[in-house]
């Protein structure tokens, strides 16, 4: 007979800079696939995951670009540079076979749900990964933010942060 897990529903923050792998920038394949493992693994002890994801792989190499641009601009790159992570991981997880939704603060319905707290509680509860993106979609909040506050609105017994 299996133990019960600790924690049942986490939230595991995943910056933008821990996708790059060893990489300078952009989204390194294997080690998407191995954050994607081990929450398929988590997913077989009966604990409900939900993530977020940064954006700091992609935005930091447009940084220079986004020199003396407005900071609300700026902010609003960086969260798609979220989207795009979002997607990469969810690609990953269902490569494994790992039901995912990606739900994001920012409306892009062709690619991703809008959020809507009681539909990201009601996909966990049918053991999908949910991984929300675009932040919290406002402007001078970090993802670090979003992963508190998704962590308190969706229950979660313990958040995690892999950097």
């Amino acid at each position: 007979m299996s133990e019960e897990p600790q924690y049942t529903r986490v939230l595991l923050k995943v910056s933008g800079e821990a996708l790059m792998g060893e990489g300078q920038y952009g989204i390194d394949v294997a080690t998407v696939d191995r954050i994607a493992s081990e929450v398929k693994d988590a997913l077989s002890l009966g604990v409900e995951v939900c993530m977020v994801i940064g954006g700091g792989n992609i935005f930091r190499g447009l940084s220079g670009a986004a020199d003396g641009m407005d900071r609300a601009s700026a902010d609003y790159m960086g969260m798609l540079a979220t989207i795009m992570n979002a997607l990469a991981m969810q690609n990953g997880l269902e490569r494994l076979g790992v039901p995912t939704r990606v739900l994001s603060a920012i409306p892009m319905t062709s690619v991703c749900e809008p959020y809507i707290r009681r539909r990201a509680i009601r996909h966990m509860e049918k053991a999908r990964v949910v991984i929300f993106a675009a932040g919290t979609g406002n402007p001078f909040f970090t993802t670090d933010t979003a992963a508190a506050l998704r962590a308190a609105e969706m229950n979660c017994t313990a958040p995690f942060a892999l950097f």
